[in-house]
C-alpha cells in the first residue's frame, strides 16, 4: 500500500510549507530565454484581467489569451506539484544522478509555474488542489510512468493551445516553454528505457497535439479542484 499524497500549492509560491528551491542549475536544460521572460511578465501580460462572467460551477479561467494561460498555469502547477512530493519522497533505489536531474526539473517546473503566476497577477486562478493518492511514490517505475505521462501530456496541451493565443508574444513565451518540457519528456524517456529514441514523435516526426477538452480529462484524476473549461477553445 502507499500514503495517500494530497497537497496545495501555497499562495505564496511554496509548497506544504517549504520554501521554494533556488533554480541555479544549468547542467542538463537552457531556459531558452525563459529567465530574461520571467523578469518582464509584469510589463507584458500585466494588464491582463479575469473579466469574464461564467455561468458554470468551478474556478473560471477568464475569457481570451487569460484562460489559454490560466490553462497553462493550473498544469504547471500540477507538474509542480507532483514534482515536489518525488524530491519531498525520494523511491527506493534512486541514484545521485537521478536525484540531481529530477530536482532540475521540479526547479523548472516551479520556475514555470511563478512565470505564469507573475504573469497573469490579478487575473491568475487560484491555487489548486491536487491528489496523488494512485501514484506509488516508492516504486520508481510508477514515479517514472506518472512522470512520462505528466510531460507528454505537458507538450501536448502547449502544442495543442498554441494555436489558440492571438497575442504573439504570449505565443513567443509558450513556445520557449514547451521546448523545456519536450525536454523534460525526453530525459524522462531516457530513464524509463536507456539509450533508446526519446522522443513521442508521430510518424511525420512531430510531436503530439491535444485540445484543452482532453487534457484537463486526462489531468483531472490529480486535480482535486474544479475547474470551469467552458471558456476555453473546444
Amino acid at each position: 500500500m502507499f500514503t495517500r499524497k494530497t497537497h496545495s500549492v501555497t499562495s505564496n509560491g511554496n509548497e506544504d510549507g517549504f520554501a521554494m528551491p533556488n533554480v541555479h542549475r544549468r547542467t542538463f536544460l537552457k531556459y531558452a530565454g525563459m529567465s530574461a521572460a520571467i523578469l518582464s511578465a509584469g510589463s507584458v501580460l500585466s494588464s491582463c484581467s479575469d473579466d469574464d462572467t461564467n455561468d458554470g460551477t468551478g474556478v473560471s479561467l477568464g475569457s481570451g489569451d487569460v484562460a489559454v494561460l490560466n490553462y497553462a498555469f493550473a498544469l504547471e502547477q500540477l507538474e509542480a506539484a507532483f514534482y515536489t512530493q518525488v524530491i519531498l519522497t525520494p523511491y527506493s533505489g534512486i541514484s545521485d544522478s537521478e536525484m540531481t536531474l529530477l530536482t532540475d526539473i521540479r526547479n523548472h517546473e516551479i520556475a514555470h509555474r511563478e512565470f505564469f503566476r507573475k504573469a497573469l497577477s490579478t487575473g491568475a486562478i487560484q491555487d489548486l488542489q491536487v491528489d496523488f493518492s494512485t501514484i506509488d511514490f516508492t516504486s520508481r517505475d510508477k514515479v517514472l510512468a506518472a512522470a512520462q505521462t505528466f510531460e507528454d501530456l505537458g507538450v501536448a496541451a502547449y502544442n495543442g493551445a498554441g494555436k489558440y493565443i492571438t497575442t504573439p508574444a504570449y505565443l513567443a513565451l509558450a513556445g520557449k516553454i514547451v521546448s523545456v518540457e519536450a525536454r523534460h519528456a525526453a530525459y524522462i524517456r531516457d530513464l524509463v528505457s536507456n539509450g533508446t529514441f526519446s522522443s513521442n514523435a508521430d510518424s511525420n516526426g512531430l510531436d503530439g497535439a491535444k485540445t484543452p477538452t482532453d487534457v484537463f480529462a486526462a489531468a483531472s484524476v490529480y486535480i482535486k479542484t474544479q475547474i470551469n473549461t467552458n471558456t476555453l477553445p473546444k
